[in-house]
Parts: structure tokens; C-alpha cells; sequence
């Protein structure tokens, strides 16, 4: 979980393959207007969100055993809903600056790389609910290499309880 260019793809393909599980990215859960919404500068309000967020704890219960999802889940009631049909559902927050993540945005955005453009990410900030005590997961700084966060979250995974 995470706002938008805080490597949560990135993290998530590695993630999936070291513990060999099916990855998704949820921002190809999107609807059509919805990736139009926000390529267009408009942030999504929760009306926007409420199907998509559905179709993401979809997959996330037809992968029971297992499973990687790349989605930003940024606030507790959407991690709520994504933990619907998998109540043992943990977090990795990709943790990292206002200013890190804008910069890593607008690179991606001037290679053609995505949808969501550099101005919409204060907005994300701006609704983000960081991890209750009562959810299962961690926060790791998006400072690290991917690969050093793939590592981190599985030395708290070994002793985390779910």
C-alpha cells in the first residue's frame, strides 16, 4: 500500500516472486473513467473508488492461499474493504517523503509510464491513514532498494502475527 510512485509495483512483482504467489496491480482494477479522471488531474472521490476497491477484494479472496496485490489502500476504511473476503489480510505501507515521491512521479510520467500525473499526489497524501496498532502489517521506507524492502518485509513476516 501506498500513494502513487512509492514502488508499490516494483515491490510487488518482487515481493510475489520470492514467495512465489500470483501479483497483481490494482491500478489495472481501474474502470476506464476512472484512469481518464485521474490522467485528466482529478483526483478520485470515494464514489469513484467504492467498484474498483470491490473488484480488488475480489481478487484478493479468489487468492486465499496467497497473493500479492499492488494497490494503494490508503486510508483504513478501503483497507477494510479490501480485507472483506480475506480477513488475514497484512500491509506493507511504502513509506516515503511528499517530495521523493512527486519527483519519482513526475519521472514516470515524463517516460510515458503512467496515468496518474505528478499534481495529484499531495491529494494522495492528503487522504492517507497510515496503519492502526489493530492492523496487521508494516511500514518500510521507500529510501530502501526494492530489493532491501522485499528483504525487510520478510524478516517482520517470519515474526509477525497474523
Amino acid at each position: 500500500m501506498g500513494v502513487s510512485g512509492s514502488g508499490k509495483s516494483t515491490v510487488g512483482v518482487l515481493l510475489a516472486a520470492d514467495l512465489g504467489v500470483p501479483f497483481a496491480d490494482a491500478d489495472d482494477l481501474h474502470s476506464v473513467d476512472a484512469r481518464a479522471k485521474m490522467a485528466a488531474g482529478q483526483p478520485l472521490d470515494d464514489e469513484d473508488r467504492a467498484p474498483w476497491l470491490a473488484r480488488c477484494a475480489d481478487w484478493l479472496a479468489a487468492h486465499r492461499t496467497g497473493a500479492v496485490l499492488a494497490c494503494s489502500a490508503l486510508t483504513r476504511d478501503y483497507r477494510d474493504r479490501l480485507r472483506v473476503g480475506n480477513p488475514e489480510l497484512c500491509f506493507l505501507h511504502l513509506a516515503g517523503s511528499p517530495s521523493v515521491v512527486a519527483e519519482r512521479v513526475g519521472e514516470r510520467a515524463d517516460r510515458g509510464g503512467h496515468f496518474m500525473p505528478a499534481r495529484l499526489v499531495g491529494s494522495q497524501f492528503d487522504l492517507l491513514q497510515p496503519l492502526q496498532h489493530d492492523e496487521v502489517g508494516v511500514a518500510i521506507s521507500v529510501d530502501l532498494s526494492p530489493a532491501a524492502i522485499v528483504a525487510d518485509f520478510a524478516g517482520w513476516a517470519r515474526t509477525a502475527t497474523f
